[in-house]
């Protein structure tokens, strides 16, 4: 991994274990957990009384069902990595919810199979934070890191076969994260059990390191325990037929190793994402002790500075967006269909990326990754040994950063989306000689682990970096920011090109615009929005035409990642010094999941299978009647014709003249009178394509909705995303209607949550009532656990109500 160019062929698992016997049994620990906020004597103990406790289920968020509460995390403090000097009073910097503090999380179990013949693991997902673990009475073990997977092997704490008491202690502390981290047992939980010979935790590392049109050589390593062992592995394709199998009985140490040939193989991209299926079958004798089943797939990536980044040959550039790990009104309690809405709207951006920023991903969303195509790149720290945040990671970085990379990479090095590991996100080690020898320690476990996929680290110091020598040792240099830096660093660094691990960082709320239409950094106004005309950004950033260029017109630069993909809670920039303001406004998507204007933008250039055509703003300007009141269009097509109630305002063209008119059509001088604004897209040849209207609507009438699915899987789990908006008389959308609905569900599912994307709102998300910002919410419905029908009724005074029947199938 020390060389420039990297030719990476692998192929990987999507860890979805699945039961094929009953040699190995998994638990997911998802019903009655006995939760109590506050830390109490002795909550450990089998015998204590928790009776009084609240019941909950785990995923679980303690902190997203608030109050917002400025006082929660209210901080004097100068933000270095945002270029300030002076301390001010911050707020809604963690998104204003009550996350610090001491949790208690208790429930029963019992292995009906355990015999001393078994082995049992606790496996978590993440745990935020500070975890101690109590089985029975007993201490088994802590971990730290709040986003970090980890497991113990509690077979000596169970009382054999009988009901056994499980007791998680998790505590936060103030001014230990730069955005909402939740609060809880946010992830996944699971009781493994299995035979004492059996296949480890994490165990097994999958490559291909040939592959040709005509076959692909599948070498599988498999770390097991025990004796006279014999491994089996079958490969399946993905209609289930068998392709090839092998079997041995030699082990170098404690690891099989086995060669599997693929006939004919479909590559793994985000166009075509083919996953095969390995069963391993872990024998003593002719005895099956072991057996699981997982999905993988097969690519080749190259990193070089002839063609940049390839996939399975093929010139690629990322496409991608930065993501936090908060599912908005959800808060961090991980959900599989509400990651799926997220990536659906993402593919539809034409987004072929994501970077888990700035923490470890999701199992859950690394499966998704896998299934629906997305490129990966798995961040792992925010800090390192130096502090950003007085208790944040530089608390533990000397004593758990190897332990956290290590579990990081054996949880996760098998998914065929991950493509980058990154170290660490604009880490204050970046100075000193120190922070090299960190980034070059960090690199080699990373290597040491997987030696398959290169290391990033997103450097907003560059001149440090380029100075040190840090950002020379990266395997992939990734830029945060600093578009004026990117020829120099290109110059200096040895790789060869140059990876946009964050950009943008464009300011805006969802259809609110601002007077005049002009380029501002760090803009705020009274009501704590940002114009949605996406011309204001922050003191250390830029517009998304910036980078465009640098995409564009260097071939050198491999890509970027846009910050962000989803607005998240938390570092409300520009309103950081107002209240009240508790969530993002970078997103290109609002907090509940509707796309801005700007999102259109980047999808006239990412999403090349579909026809873009976008205007704004809205039409709705009582009041300015003769004021300049500009129009852009955001389309892929290279000119429009624009008409006000039917007269042509002219036609623009993409020209050179500014960043913003290479990508933008502007009609700049427009004097607002109501009606209809038209836009028609013209081809090459000047000859009408496309068109869009918007209308100026009348006075709020009825309610529409608009679900993301009409049948769910009676889960428990599953999510249904219904978008709720208000028309005239006439069927025209309300653009700025505010009005205060009201949510009811009856059958067989319940109110979620809601939320209306207004960055300023401190309605709570799980109460059944909410007001419209800029004409629009989501509520959010659940399935139960019974099949059946499902019946949503928004309602509001002075409203025609509205209803939505939906159907939940057996899982």
């Amino acid at each position: 991994m020390n060389s420039i160019k990297y030719i990476l062929s692998i192929t990987f698992l999507s860890f979805a274990f699945q039961l094929q016997s009953q040699v190995r049994e998994i638990h997911k620990l998802k019903y009655d957990w006995k939760f109590h906020k506050g830390d109490v004597v002795n909550a450990y103990a089998t015998n204590f009384d928790d009776s009084k406790w609240e019941t909950v289920t785990v995923p679980h968020d303690w902190a997203i069902y608030g109050p917002f509460d400025k006082e929660v995390d209210k901080q004097v403090v100068a933000i270095s990595q945002n270029g300030e000097k002076i301390a001010t009073e911050k707020t809604g910097r963690t998104g204003a919810l009550p996350y610090i503090g001491t949790g208690w999380y208790r429930t029963d179990f019992t292995l009906t199979e355990f015999t001393k013949d078994k082995k049992a693991l606790i496996v978590f997902d993440g745990a935020m934070s500070e975890p101690e673990v109590f089985i029975n009475g007993k201490k088994v073990g802590e971990w730290k890191y709040g986003y970090a997977y980890f497991y113990f092997d509690i077979t000596d704490y169970l009382k054999g076969n009988n009901s056994n008491t499980l007791a998680v202690k998790l505590t936060n502390k103030g001014l230990s994260s730069r955005w909402y981290p939740g609060a809880g047992l946010y992830r996944n939980v699971r009781i493994v059990l299995k035979n004492k010979a059996s296949i480890d935790q994490w165990g097994t590392f999958i490559t291909t390191p040939k592959i040709t049109k005509d076959v692909a050589q599948v070498n599988i390593k498999t770390n097991v325990s025990g004796s006279n062992l014999r491994l089996v592995t079958e490969i399946f394709d993905a209609e289930g037929q068998k392709l090839n199998s092998n079997e041995t009985q030699t082990l170098f140490g404690n690891s099989f190793e086995q060669n599997i040939a693929v006939s004919n193989p479909n590559l793994w991209s985000p166009e075509t994402p083919y996953l095969y299926t390995a069963i391993s079958k872990l024998y003593t004798d002719s005895k099956l002790v072991d057996e699981i089943s997982t999905k993988f797939g097969i690519r080749q990536i190259q990193f070089d500075p002839e063609h940049g980044f390839r996939l399975n040959g093929k010139v690629t550039k990322f496409k991608g967006v930065c993501l936090h790990h908060d599912l908005g009104p959800l808060g961090t309690a991980v959900n599989k269909s509400a990651l799926r809405r997220q990536m659906t709207v993402l593919k539809d951006l034409g987004c072929n990326a994501i970077r888990s920023s700035h923490n470890m991903p999701s199992i859950e969303q690394l499966e998704l990754a896998d299934e629906m195509g997305f490129l990966f790149l798995a961040e792992s720290f925010d800090e390192w040994a130096k502090p950003k945040v007085e208790n944040g990671y530089n608390r533990y970085f000397e004593d758990y950063a190897e332990k956290d990379v290590v579990n990081l990479v054996r949880a996760t090095r098998n998914h065929p989306s991950i493509v980058m590991w990154s170290s660490g996100n604009e880490v204050p080690d970046q100075w000193g000689n120190e922070g090299v020898k960190r980034a070059k320690w960090l690199q080699e476990i990373f290597h040491r682990e997987d030696p398959t996929r290169p290391v990033t680290v997103g450097m907003d110091q560059v001149k440090a970096v380029m100075e040190s020598g840090f950002g020379a040792l990266m395997d992939v240099p990734g830029l945060n920011y600093r578009v004026n830096l990117y020829e120099e660093a290109y110059e200096k660094f040895p790789q060869g090109f140059i990876l946009g691990s964050e950009t943008a960082s464009t300011v805006s709320s969802r259809g609110i615009y601002k007077f005049p239409a002009e380029k501002a950094s760090m803009k705020t106004y009274s009501d704590f929005q940002s114009s949605s005309y996406d011309l204001e950004y922050c003191s250390w950033s830029n517009l998304p035409e910036d980078d465009f260029v640098l995409q564009d017109d260097k071939p050198w630069v491999i890509g970027e990642f846009v910050w962000t993909g989803f607005d998240y809670l938390g570092e409300p920039t520009p309103y950081d010094e107002a209240w009240p303001s508790r969530s993002s406004y970078f997103g290109m998507i609002d907090l509940a999941g509707i796309p801005k204007d700007r999102y259109y933008l980047y999808r006239s250039r990412w999403n090349t299978k579909d026809n873009t055509l976008h205007m704004l703003p809205h039409w709705n300007w009582e009041g300015r009647e003769g004021e300049t009141t500009p129009v852009f269009v955001y389309t892929n097509y290279d000119s429009a014709e624009l008409f006000l109630n039917g007269k042509s305002l002219g036609v623009q063209k993409k020209n050179n003249e500014s960043k913003q008119s290479r990508y933008r059509l502007m009609w700049m001088d427009v004097k607002y009178e109501p009606g209809t604004l038209k836009v028609v897209a013209l081809d090459d040849n000047g000859q009408p394509v496309a068109e869009e209207e918007i209308r100026t609507a009348g006075n709020p009438y009825k309610i529409v909705l608009d679900s993301d699915v009409q049948t769910l899987k009676a889960d428990g789990e599953n999510l249904a995303f219904v978008t709720v908006s208000v028309v005239d008389k006439n069927g025209i959308p309300c653009p700025t209607a505010n009005n205060q609905l009201d949510f009811k569900v009856k059958g067989k599912g319940s109110f979620r949550a809601a939320c209306n994307g207004d960055a300023t709102s401190l309605e709570l998300f799980h109460k059944p009532t909410m007001k419209l910002f800029s004409g629009k919410l989501v509520v959010i419905v659940q399935s139960s656990e019974e099949a059946g029908n499902i019946e949503l009724t928004v309602s509001s005074k002075n409203l025609k109500s509205a209803k939505m029947t939906l159907n939940s199938e057996e899982k």
